[in-house]
């Protein structure tokens, strides 16, 4: 473990910076898992699969809001790098979504 509780290793362990990230990536492999099995056609009502993205993505928003507050003001450097891997997480589970227009 690290000694600095303000280094990179020992923040992105934090349930505040890594469950976010998770949630995107379970978003990103709903979108994915519901495009394989059923393809990228548009459909007229939207299924389980999109509110379950739907949720995800929205409900990390409080989360990343915590980390931010908490975080930034300690350590920004490392924060930042933080965010920047949540925000890379959360655009690859909305570039499908756009790519299909679903």
């Amino acid at each position: 473990m690290d000694r600095n509780p303000s280094s990179f290793g020992a923040i992105v362990r934090r349930p505040s910076a890594f469950v976010p990230m998770a949630m995107s990536l379970t978003a990103l492999a709903v979108v994915l898992g519901h495009i394989a099995l059923y393809g990228a056609a548009r459909e007229a009502d939207e299924g389980a699969a999109a509110h379950i993205w739907q949720i995800l993505m929205a409900g990390q928003m409080p989360v990343l809001l915590f980390f931010a507050i908490k975080w930034l003001p300690k350590a920004p450097r490392q924060s930042f790098y933080v965010l920047a891997m949540q925000a890379g997480a959360a655009l690859s589970a909305l570039a499908p979504v756009f790519y299909f227009n679903l």
